[in-house]
């Protein structure tokens, strides 16, 4: 069984353009308190229009060159901030069949005009496409996924925004989860913790 290496070797094996983000040191005294946000089903807020959102990236093949690929796209959108970029095992990888490790990086994006959820949806899907993202795969076979993009949390306009009322978070109001997301996977709960605590 393969162990954990610590952060600190896994972030020296990232090229510098995935570690450019300002590690933060993360406050054990601050609770995310997620399950305390509204969730919402996707489908149910496709036609609101949208000003913020987190998203979560992953590649496992090449991420050096496609991950730089999308936030750079992501930025022609609006404002990026992005988190510190990790190196995680895929934990559908078995003794008999193992994987390629993913790196993962969430991203706060400030969108410059509001857009519909259902079209930012394609949007992603359409920038996945330009990373060569290749959907069909042989049985047995290993993917290769160059760009994965999900979106994890969105925070819509004052007035579309009547659903995110019922969060009880400080920290994060008026933010709303997206239900098929969470549970967060660990990487995407500590990517939206350090963009908290850098004022997300």
């Amino acid at each position: 069984m393969r162990q954990h290496q610590p952060t600190s070797q896994l972030l020296k094996k990232l090229p510098k353009k995935l570690t450019s983000a300002k590690l933060m040191m993360h406050k054990t005294s601050v609770d995310l308190n997620l399950a305390m946000l509204t969730q919402c089903a996707p489908e149910t807020v496709q036609a609101h229009p949208v000003v913020e959102l987190v998203l979560a990236l992953g590649s496992n093949y090449q991420a050096e060159k496609y991950l730089p690929r999308a936030r750079q796209r992501l930025a022609a959108l609006g404002e990026v901030r992005l988190s510190t970029a990790f190196q995680n095992p895929d934990f559908t990888a078995t003794l008999e069949q193992s994987k390629p490790d993913y790196t993962n990086q969430c991203v706060h994006l400030t969108l410059t005009t509001p857009i519909s959820l259902q079209q930012l949806q394609q949007i992603f899907k359409n920038l996945e496409g330009d990373c060569h993202r290749c959907r069909q795969t042989k049985p047995n076979q290993v993917r290769q996924v160059t760009m994965d993009i999900d979106i994890l949390m969105i925070k819509m306009t004052d007035k579309e925004n009547s659903l995110s009322k019922k969060s009880t978070s400080k920290l994060m109001p008026n933010w709303i989860v997206m239900a098929d997301r969470y549970p967060f996977k660990a990487h995407e709960k500590a990517g939206v913790r350090e963009l908290i605590l850098t004022r997300l």
